[in-house]
């Protein structure tokens, strides 16, 4: 029945990291290294996910999902496992560098309304999901802007383009299905001579629609740069709009990037709806909640994020991605024209 496709159930199950910590076996740096080494691993990949952990991962996990039950959820608040304590000493040092590898970074989204009715939009925060709080990142939609263009700021107060907390943008095209993400460099038509100060593109984000329109699940897929040897960002500066990240994976021009894609929810005949296990850091379903997955190991979580509250997400990421990546890939699923649930 279509009244539940779009609830992307999840199970409260309290198994809270056991999968994310399943990476140790099959090192997963593999996967995004693009700096000119090794293909050999990447063969054996598809070959290695070992079928044992999957089933027991998953499966029973799946069976035990009684429709993540409204009274299990007060349970489940407290229970959230929450983020390792992790220094933050230069916040914008912070936000740019990829996740440590084996440690996944749990956040906290709070979606700000007020103000709208003065036709503001609202503000989004994120913060770390732990007792202090940590303050990392505000986003906020720009006015009079063509297309949906948010601003990403390290300070919860300035949200201006100009000001020097200005992080990042995420950008939308004109239907509002492909996003591309932006550091605070240079656009390239304001480029010093030797193009260092050019802003790098750090992700892009394309939305499919289905049959069902946007309802039902969604399909995203998300292109960022490779790593190098060092385990650092491949630098992506494109001159010109042909030449970013959505230029280059229209055209398979994958050098130096890698594509993920949101691991498809699984429909559950018992709750009549789609299922995704997040691992008790999930309480509410809502088709904004997604996973974000490599092709090659779709038991590798890159990136979650999912309600918890009217207006509160967690979002949770791994290496390689940065703050700044998942932030904006968590604000393009709050843009207008997905977000009719």
């Amino acid at each position: 029945p279509p009244a539940t496709t779009d609830s992307d159930e999840e199970d409260d199950s309290d198994s809270s990291t056991k999968p994310i910590r399943s990476e140790k076996k099959k090192n997963p740096a593999s996967l995004f290294q693009t700096g000119g080494d090794p293909p050999k691993e990447k063969k054996n990949k598809k070959k290695t996910p070992p079928k044992a952990a999957e089933s027991e991962d998953e499966t029973p996990e799946k069976n035990s999902n009684k429709k993540g039950k409204g009274k299990k959820s007060k349970k489940t608040k407290e229970e959230r496992p929450p983020s390792p304590v992790i220094e933050v000493d230069n916040l914008e040092e912070f936000v740019l560098q990829p996740a440590p590898q084996g440690v996944t970074i749990k956040c906290r989204v709070t979606r700000d309304k007020r103000g709208m009715d003065r036709g503001l939009y609202p503000t989004y925060y994120l913060h770390l999901d732990n007792d202090k709080k940590v303050f990392l990142l505000a986003g906020r939609k720009r006015k009079k802007s063509k297309t949906s263009n948010y601003l990403i700021s390290i300070d919860p107060t300035d949200l201006s383009r100009g000001g020097e907390n200005f992080i990042g943008k995420l950008r939308s095209n004109l239907m509002g299905t492909k996003f591309t993400v932006f550091d605070n460099g240079m656009n390239p038509d304001r480029a010093n001579a030797d193009w260092s100060n050019v802003r790098q593109e750090l992700s892009a984000v394309v939305y499919e629609t289905n049959v069902l329109g946007f309802k039902g699940p969604r399909k995203m897929t998300v292109i960022i740069p490779g790593m190098n040897s060092d385990n650092e960002r491949v630098p992506i500066r494109p001159r010109n709009d042909n030449d970013g990240l959505l230029m280059r994976w229209q055209n398979r021009n994958m050098d130096n990037v890698i594509e993920l894609h949101n691991k498809a929810p699984v429909w559950n005949d018992e709750t009549q709806s789609y299922v995704l296990n997040f691992h008790g850091r999930v309480t509410h379903a809502s088709v904004k909640n997604f996973q974000i997955v490599h092709g090659s190991d779709p038991d590798y979580i890159v990136m979650q994020f999912g309600r918890v509250a009217d207006d509160a997400f967690t979002m949770d990421y791994n290496y390689p991605l940065c703050a700044v990546q998942a932030f904006a890939i968590a604000l393009s699923s709050f843009d207008g024209k997905l977000a009719c649930e």
